[in-house]
Formats: structure tokens, C-alpha cells, sequence
């Protein structure tokens, strides 16, 4: 007679040796100059800025109060190509700086641009031996400062494929994600686009799990994608769900949103406007209170660390859209908000990527004329983002005039909108 067949033995736990230090979180020095952080802002929206003498056109670098030339102090920040000679390049072997010398060797390299200066970059790996043609990007380091990176003159490789540069992205590949809503179109936009780009896992944000939603079905049958119960106007559904998955997640997409029409003359009360502040804004509130100490925890986990927190706002942030004018000031009270958990994520190597779409393609848009942003790529601006390491995207040809507008004078785009409508 055969014996039964025995249990499996269950493995033995691997106990953490005691002489191993635990790892802690050292960021990249973070200490510029007030006239630097021009460099380091148009880095976040993924531009090479340096600044360019209004008098005598010469360009300069390393940024500096007046111009060496001609010693003029109007010295403006205009966008570079970034064309240049790579005259040579080293390895760094030693390092007296913490971040540097836990991944050392690193590369770098001298570059003459094109536009005059000889700027000091980091060489990607793909990058030849010098001298050769490179093209410079600025692109912004875990300490969230700017720095400069030299890549193959010829397209430009994902910043994952050199391990030396890989913390500067925040490449969705391989992480565990959490959209916080999977019933609206760019919710389940975002989760088929991140599924594509490789992510571990998706967490989708089901506020009401017993109601059917057009779509969530068919994403939901995912093998990567999960859906969650979490309701952002419930302080304890997103506390529950911060307990369950809080320490597991990589990157936070905020898409939840209530979007309504009309300003103050057409609407009576405030019960709409206080609904669209209890998602826009206090969401945002709630679950920055909740998982943002659960992702600063983990910001120290090497190369799974948590890495990234999205909001998706909106470009009437900026100035305000008076045909959707309370929607509009939800979102402003967001940015600003988004603006605060921005700084207190920094020190702990967290980006905060704030998403200013244009009028979206859906329902309450629908009586806008076009241009207007699909959901799919809106998705796809956010990974892009995401591998690029940027801090705020203008997604849509209405963001971008709108920016472009706001940037030549806040005012005068505020009276436009307020004349015509936009």
C-alpha cells in the first residue's frame, strides 16, 4: 500500500544579516543658485533652456547674473538644440559625494555646443567614444534639480537602457501603478497605455464596485490590472486602501475628477461646486494624507523604489474658463495643493507630474468646437512623461496655445477668456 504523499516543507524565511546596513536615501546635491533654477525649470516641462544676451546674442553657460561678453544684464533663457562636438569623456571611479559613490563608475564628458558654450555632461552608454556628435538634453535628477546628459546625436535612447541614468525616469515598466478611477475614458486610457509600457501591475479605483461601467470589463480581464474599491470623497475608503497596497505602489495616477458646467450666475447654491472641490481638491487631499508617507517610505528601495505621484489636472488651472468656471477653480485649488505635496515629496526622490490636458473628447466638453484631446493620448503624453522624468506636461493643441499665451501675459489671456470664451 503507497503511502500518502507528505506536505511540502515551508520554506525557511530569509532572515536580513544583521552586519548590512539598511539602505537609506541619498539624493544628488540639490544646492543652486537662484539664476540656475531657469536651467532646472525648463528641464521639468522638457526643454534645453540657456540663457541668451538680448544685446550682443551670445549665448551663456554656466548661468550667471550678466552676460561675459558685453557684461549686459538682460540675459533671457531661449530653448537650445543641444548640438555639439563630445571633445572627451572620463570615468569616475572615486566620489566624496554619497549618491555618486554608491553607483559608481559614472560617465562624463566635455561638450562643445554648437551655440558656443562647452558645457560638463553625464555620456549615456549609448554615446561613442569622442570625438563624435552628440545632442544635450537637460533633464531633472532625484533631487529634482537640472543636469545635463549628452546622447547619440541621432535619436535618443530611453534613459532606462543605461543604468547609470535610470533613477532620473520614472519608467511605469515593471512597477506596480494605482489610477485612482477606471470608470471615465481617461482612467481606462491610462491603464491600457501603462499595460503597454510594461507595468507590473495596475491597480484601478472602482468608486462604486456594484455599479456596471461602460469599459472597466473588458480592462479589468487584464492579467496585470486589478480593480480596487476606493472612493476619493471618503476619507475611509482611502485609508482602507492606503493599508491593503500603500507599501507596494511605485507611481500614483490621481485621474479622479468631477467636472460640471456653468460659473456662478448660472447655478444656484453651492452644492455642485462643493462636489467638484470633494473630488478635485479634497481627493487630492485625501490621498496625499493617506499613501504620499507610504511612497516616501519607500524611497530608498534601489531600483524598485517608489518613484513617481501624477495629477491630472486641467489648463483652466491656470486662468480661469468662466463657461466652466468653478470646475476651473476646483483645478487651480488642486495645482496649488499638487504644488505643496511637490515639496514635501522632493526630499524623499518622489516626482511630482502635474498634467495640464486641454478640453478633453467627452461629454462635457461636447459642445466645445475642436481641437479637442483624445483620452488615448493623454495616456500616452503621461508615459512619455513619466520615462522622461518631466514635472508638468501641456498635453493637446489647446494646452499648448493656452500656455504659450499664458507665459506672453497672465492678463491678457484672462480678459480674452473672459471677452470670447477662449
Amino acid at each position: 500500500m503507497s503511502m500518502p504523499a507528505m506536505p511540502p516543507t515551508p520554506a525557511t524565511p530569509k532572515r536580513k544579516n544583521p552586519l548590512l546596513r539598511t539602505p537609506r536615501l541619498n539624493l544628488p546635491p540639490a544646492s543652486r543658485g537662484r539664476v540656475a533654477l531657469g536651467l532646472t525649470a525648463a528641464a521639468a516641462q522638457g526643454r534645453f533652456a540657456l540663457q541668451t544676451c538680448a544685446d550682443c546674442a551670445a549665448v551663456q553657460y554656466p548661468p550667471r547674473e550678466a552676460c561675459q561678453h558685453c557684461l549686459s544684464p538682460r540675459l533671457a533663457w531661449r530653448e537650445q538644440s543641444g548640438l555639439g562636438q563630445l571633445l572627451a569623456t572620463t570615468t569616475l571611479h572615486h566620489s566624496n559625494d554619497l549618491f555618486f559613490r554608491e553607483r559608481l563608475p559614472w560617465r562624463v564628458g566635455m561638450v562643445q555646443l554648437d551655440a558656443g558654450p562647452s558645457v560638463m555632461a553625464h555620456v549615456h552608454a549609448a554615446v561613442g567614444q569622442a570625438p563624435c556628435r552628440v545632442r544635450v538634453s537637460a533633464r531633472l535628477d532625484r533631487s529634482g534639480q537640472a543636469v545635463l546628459i549628452a546622447f547619440p546625436e541621432q535619436g535618443e535612447p530611453d534613459m532606462t537602457s543605461d543604468n547609470m541614468l535610470r533613477e532620473m525616469g520614472c519608467d511605469p515598466q515593471g512597477r506596480k501603478v494605482l489610477v485612482t478611477d477606471g470608470k471615465s475614458a481617461v482612467g481606462q486610457a491610462l491603464v491600457t497605455a501603462l499595460v503597454k509600457a510594461g507595468a507590473e501591475m495596475v491597480w484601478v479605483g472602482q468608486a462604486e464596485p456594484w455599479k456596471p461601467q461602460a469599459g472597466l470589463q473588458a480592462i479589468a480581464a487584464l492579467p496585470q490590472v486589478s480593480p480596487v474599491a476606493l472612493d476619493v470623497t471618503d476619507g475611509r475608503s482611502v485609508r482602507t486602501l492606503a493599508g491593503a497596497i500603500g507599501g507596494k505602489v511605485d507611481i500614483l495616477i490621481n485621474n479622479a475628477e468631477l467636472h460640471r458646467g456653468f460659473g456662478i450666475a448660472a447655478r444656484r447654491g453651492t452644492d455642485v461646486a462643493h462636489a467638484e472641490m470633494e473630488v478635485n481638491y479634497f481627493g487630492l487631499l485625501r490621498l496625499a494624507q493617506e499613501f504620499a508617507p507610504a511612497l516616501m517610505a519607500r524611497s530608498a528601495d534601489g531600483q524598485a523604489h517608489a518613484c513617481a505621484w501624477v495629477n491630472i489636472l486641467s489648463i483652466y488651472a491656470l486662468s480661469n474658463f468662466p463657461p466652466q468656471g468653478t470646475f476651473s477653480a476646483s483645478k487651480a485649488a488642486a495645482h496649488s495643493l499638487a504644488q505643496c505635496l511637490r515639496a514635501e515629496l522632493r526630499p524623499g526622490g518622489i516626482r511630482v507630474l502635474n498634467c495640464f490636458p486641454g478640453p478633453m473628447d467627452d461629454e462635457w466638453n461636447q459642445n466645445l468646437m475642436p481641437p479637442k484631446l483624445a483620452p488615448q493620448a493623454l495616456a500616452q503624453a503621461v508615459v512619455r512623461a513619466l520615462r522622461d522624468g518631466l514635472e508638468d506636461i501641456y498635453p493637446g493643441d489647446v494646452a499648448q496655445d493656452w500656455l504659450e499665451r499664458w507665459r506672453d501675459d497672465p492678463k491678457v489671456l484672462e480678459r480674452e477668456l473672459a471677452l470670447n470664451g477662449g
